[in-house]
């Protein structure tokens, strides 16, 4: 179920990219798409009732994954400089047009 979960934030986002012409939204999508992406992984290396890797002494032990959750927390870290990026790209973007729109973007020559 929690599968699906990140499928449908996935597509949310995928579909804010694609359609929407709103510069913000479509930060907005990729930021929302990256979370899904977190998600996915973090459920990828979650055990049942697995315990933490330090914490298992014995052989035969559930562990949860700690690879990743490190590659999670790299990928937060990535994610939050593309978003700021991204968004002082738009500032930048709006201060130059004096509009958001992607569309009216294009259609400026200059």
């Amino acid at each position: 179920m929690a599968f699906i979960l990140a499928i449908i934030l996935f597509s949310i986002g995928l579909y804010a990219v694609i359609v929407k012409r709103n510069i913000v939204k479509i930060i907005i999508g990729i930021a929302v798409m990256g979370y899904a992406v977190n998600l996915l992984m973090i459920m990828i290396g979650y055990r049942a009732d697995g315990t933490i890797p330090l914490a298992s002494y014995g052989a035969g032990m559930v562990t949860v994954d700690p690879l990743m959750q490190a590659v999670v927390l790299t990928t937060i870290v990535i994610g939050l400089s593309m978003t700021v990026f991204l968004v002082a790209l738009a500032l930048r973007l709006y201060a130059t047009y004096n509009t958001i729109d992607v569309a009216e973007i294009r259609e400026l020559n200059g």
